[in-house]
């Protein structure tokens, strides 16, 4: 059997993010912030469960670009390691800086920047569409002449880097500071102080940015503010991710011209005007403000969360023996799952909708397993039975689930 050993990356996360939650609070610092340490950790699962469908894609890009466009043609030697470690990282530096400056690109980087926490569940606020848009930018790196298996090994170690920059347990680290990004340094880029704002773009090396002037000490008498610089607000999965493209769609609708509307897409995200938020939040129906914690539903969602992550392992881990229309379905599965999670920590009313959609998806599973006929009258009676007394079922659920005063649509 052909396994992905990459699937013990969500155990491995998951121990560092529980060991420095213990941490925290052994040593009494109120570092953590229970839902938004789930609305962090939902978006990491979401990339990861997506990269099994992308991933090989990437890996062909370069090695198309490798096997017809190389300038150059590295060995894998311990020289060339080392310029690869440095070249990717010094694409990343530009990657980063212009996902800041740059709203097309602000759009698919923003939901990193959302939590207003930092710690190591941030790390996880990584989305797809970063990671397409990241690719084009390392997909210099086979024109250059190095391969697509050093690429990919070494995006692995790179990737691994940033992951414990991301805490405040860690202070400043003496002379390591002077050539790596540390923990200091990657809490100064996270800040929305207008003093640290759009700084330490680094991702392993923080020459680039004392290279480039976007380098800033943090200080001590300036303390840091973590998340967006108006805040979202919301635990909405989908929220999150597409709320800026929104916003960037009412300010090209605003403008007048295809060059103004051309030159909106490619200005800085401060030239969004800050109306936008508020009206694209009207149309949508989103309330500003998170939902109230209720240990109830918090305890139901935890309970969700816990289930999800084994099976987003079990479903990397045999990613390569899994049919197609199995892996859909669990795709399916667990994004309906990461979208009700957050709506239900808005207590949105619509929620059991989605419950009813995950049931199907589990009856279509069991389906797909045990093809027999009289599993297949199963799947059909037990899935249609709910539907005779779905009002019923949903009142039920909704009082089961939310306090007496639910009021979100």
């Amino acid at each position: 059997m052909e396994l992905n050993y990459l699937a013990f990356a969500v155990p491995f996360f998951v121990f560092f993010m529980l060991l420095e939650y213990w941490v925290a609070k052994r040593t009494g610092k109120n570092y953590f912030n229970l839902l938004n340490a789930i609305s962090n950790v939902n978006v990491g699962v979401a990339e990861r469960v997506l990269d099994v469908f992308v991933t090989g894609a990437f890996y062909f890009v370069y090695d198309y670009l490798y096997r017809h466009f190389a300038i150059f043609h590295f060995k894998p030697n311990v020289f060339h390691w080392i310029l690869l470690l440095l070249a990717t990282d010094f694409m990343w530096y530009w990657y980063h800086r212009l996902a800041h400056e740059i709203n097309v690109f602000w759009a698919v980087h923003v939901v990193h920047h959302q939590s207003e926490d930092f710690n190591y569940t941030v790390s996880a606020r990584i989305t797809i569409f970063q990671a397409v848009v990241r690719t084009g930018f390392w997909a210099i790196l086979p024109v250059l002449g190095f391969t697509a298996p050093m690429i990919t090994a070494i995006l692995l170690v790179h990737g691994l880097y940033p992951f414990f920059i991301h805490t405040r347990l860690i202070g400043k680290l003496g002379l390591l500071e002077y050539v790596l990004v540390t923990p200091s340094h990657h809490r100064v880029h996270h800040a929305s102080n207008a003093c640290y704002l759009d700084k330490n773009y680094g991702d392993m090396f923080i020459i680039w940015d004392k290279l480039f002037g976007t380098f800033c000490e943090e200080k001590e008498e300036e303390p840091i503010v973590y998340g967006l610089t108006k805040p979202l607000g919301s635990h909405s999965f989908l929220w999150q991710h597409f709320h800026f493209v929104l916003e960037l769609a009412y300010a090209v609708r605003q403008e007048k011209g295809w060059r103004n509307k051309i030159r909106i897409l490619f200005s800085k995200p401060d030239t969004v005007p800050l109306e936008a938020r508020a009206i694209v939040e009207k149309q949508w129906g989103i309330h500003n403000g998170k939902g109230r914690e209720e240990p109830r539903l918090n305890r139901y969602v935890l309970w969700q969360l816990g289930i999800m992550l084994p099976v987003v392992f079990g479903f990397i881990l045999l990613e390569h023996t899994l049919p197609v229309p199995i892996q859909v379905l669990v795709a399916l599965l667990v994004f309906v799952t990461l979208i009700n999670c957050g709506a239900i920590l808005e207590q949105r009313k619509w929620i059991f909708y989605l419950e009813y959609a995950r049931y199907v998806l589990l009856l279509l599973l069991v389906l797909l397993y045990m093809p027999a006929l009289p599993v297949v009258l199963w799947v059909i009676l037990t899935g249609l039975v709910p539907v005779c007394y779905f009002s019923y079922l949903e009142d039920k659920y909704l009082k089961r689930i939310y306090t007496p005063h639910l009021s979100s649509p």
